[in-house]
């Protein structure tokens, strides 16, 4: 930790709109005066940014401008200004084809809208899956101080006595129906008991991962990523980041001071402990790409979080929810955890411009069947496992958390998919010729190939399989899966079938196996055969979806980037900074 604070006070960058006499100046003024406000609140104090992601089309941020005016009361305290403005907000239950693909355009206005406005930091109020690596995306590239509130999640589902993971139980009842073990008027009784507060997921998904990545990144307060939605301390989380944003644009505490190499790393085993998402790779890889100075890979993954072992007890991989995840300490004590381990950069600088250990070191744990002590783990080798071989020679990943120990070492007969589509027509079909030992296969599920890289990578097993009572098979996609889904499930398959990747030649009886032990996924025909069957390979008879004439999906068709990259545009990976524009008039 080498931080020096800036010298106070000094001349702000909000000062090249508001500073001086000029008609440029008293334009800018003159038109932020129509609100009805003070001309002292423009007299050179920090310029607050409330970069908000609300939208009641993504109900996990319905809530959000509630949180807004509490980071308002925060930043007025401390003696800077506060503007709230919107962003695109991608949401995750309701955008198609899929927010993913609409996690890069969230980045990009973002960044656009820190650097063209006359803001000296920016509060992130994220809490979708998506918004939180896009804010921080978008905030990286422009390298102003910025801070993350995150919504935060639901309160528990109950369902006749048993916790409903909202995501996570979901697809359990939905594979139940499937199966005959539960009536189409149980599922759509159980709905009522999935979504009851406001807030993110209240499993250890996309969303609660994300929020923890921020935390551990050290780009939120100590304590923000599991305060439920609903409670009162997570009103104070925002009043307190409210008033501390204006502290660091004092300082000048930028997030290419926090997010450093170290911070990555720490994310990285704190998404292993925790059995976090494997969405969370693609997004970090993402940010990193972003940020000033940092180069990570998915050998990093591999390399970091192999050895942690997961000790929070949660849905996917567990039988607890968020709510008991904040009452037990929450990421504090996983990340104190982590260092008393030797697995924990200590130094690493936060938003409290302390270091992380010192943020941690004295938290307890009030529930060891929340948060696990080691011995007691659900797994030992916990974190995103690397997979690669000649069917993923750009690497896949596995969360062998949340699979199925016998299935990870396994050997079977491709069953393939050519597309999604092709899934859907073919999967109920009791003359599927499929049964239990066999590798279910989906491609054309990518970043290009959906387009957007949709959480279909978790199928659901043939109602014939389900029958026979068997809840889990062998995977393999270049899709994503929702960080409340769990199984033995391979993804983000890399370079993706709508490219030509080897994926896309994967036949009907093929065998493949895959030994999660040894990282390997491998597709068992001769190097002879495999060459054979990509030099045949065209886009037009993949099955992939055919280029978009026009529009963002144009645009995203032709410039995304593989998942093992983190799936940017090729075009904004890199730093772009704050240089304040010229004048508009």
């Amino acid at each position: 930790m080498t931080f020096k604070p800036a010298k106070w006070p000094r001349k702000l960058r909000s000062q090249e709109w508001f500073g001086g006499s000029s008609k440029d100046a008293i334009y800018h003024r003159s038109w932020m005066k129509n609100q009805g406000l003070p001309a002292d609140l423009l007299d050179g104090r920090p310029v607050i940014g409330i970069c908000n992601t609300w939208s009641e089309l993504t109900p996990c941020n319905a809530h959000l401008r509630d949180l807004a005016e509490k980071v308002k009361f925060g930043v007025y305290e401390a003696g800077g200004f506060p503007v709230e403005f919107p962003v695109f907000s991608p949401a995750e239950s309701s955008l198609r084809p899929t927010a993913m693909m609409y996690r890069n355009l969230c980045a990009m206005d973002v960044e656009e809208a820190i650097r063209g406005k006359s803001m000296d930091g920016v509060v992130l109020l994220a809490g979708c899956d998506k918004t939180t690596p896009a804010l921080l995306m978008g905030a990286a590239s422009v390298d102003l101080p910025a801070i993350v509130v995150s919504g935060g999640p639901m309160l528990n589902g109950m369902f006749r006595g048993e916790r409903v993971g909202s995501g996570t139980h979901l697809w359990k009842f939905s594979e139940a129906v499937r199966a005959g073990e539960m009536t189409a008027e149980e599922f759509v009784e159980a709905e009522a008991s999935m979504s009851r507060s406001p807030g993110s997921c209240n499993t250890m998904g996309t969303a609660s991962t994300m929020a923890s990545m921020a935390e551990a990144l050290g780009m939120a307060l100590s304590g923000n990523a599991a305060i439920p939605a609903v409670d009162s301390r997570r009103r104070v989380m925002a009043h307190l980041t409210g008033r501390r944003i204006v502290d660091m644009v004092k300082d000048d505490l930028k997030p290419s001071d926090i997010m450093t190499k170290d911070a990555f790393e720490n994310a990285i085993r704190t998404n292993a402990a925790i059995g976090g998402s494997t969405n969370a790779v693609i997004h970090l890889l993402a940010m990193a790409g972003r940020t000033k100075g940092v180069e990570l890979t998915l050998d990093d993954w591999d390399r970091l979080g192999r050895d942690v072992p997961t000790i929070v007890n949660l849905m996917p991989s567990g039988k607890y929810l968020m709510e008991e995840f904040f009452y037990a300490g929450g990421l504090p004590v996983v990340i104190k955890r982590l260092g008393e381990a030797g697995l924990l950069h200590k130094d690493a600088l936060t938003v409290s411009g302390g270091s992380m250990w010192d943020e941690v070191k004295n938290v307890k744990n009030w529930n060891e069947d929340v948060i696990l002590p080691v011995e007691k783990a659900l797994t030992q080798s916990g974190g995103i496992a690397v997979l690669r071989g000649n069917l993923a020679p750009g690497g896949a990943v596995i969360k062998p958390s949340a699979a199925t120990p016998e299935l990870m070492q396994h050997t079977g007969r491709a069953v393939v998919f050519e597309d999604i589509d092709d899934y859907k027509a073919r999967i109920n079909d009791d003359d599927l010729d499929i049964d239990e030992t066999c590798v279910m296969v989906l491609k054309n599920c990518g970043p290009r190939g959906y387009p957007g890289m949709a959480e279909v990578g978790n199928m659901g097993l043939p109602p014939k399989i389900l029958k026979k009572g068997i809840t889990d098979m062998v995977r393999i996609s270049d899709a994503r899966m929702s960080g409340t889904a769990f199984g033995t499930v391979v993804l983000h398959t890399s370079p993706e079938a709508a490219v030509g990747g080897p994926l896309a030649v994967v036949q009907d009886g093929d065998i493949i196996e895959l030994d999660v032990a040894g990282r390997r996924i491998h597709l068992d025909i001769t190097d002879e055969e495999l060459a054979s069957r990509m030099a045949a390979w065209t886009a037009e008879k993949s099955g992939a979806n055919p280029r978009p004439e026009s529009g963002y999906a144009m645009l995203y068709h032709d410039r995304v980037m593989g998942a093992d990259t983190g799936a940017d545009f090729d075009f904004l990976v890199g730093h772009r900074g704050n240089a304040v524009g010229k004048e508009a008039h």
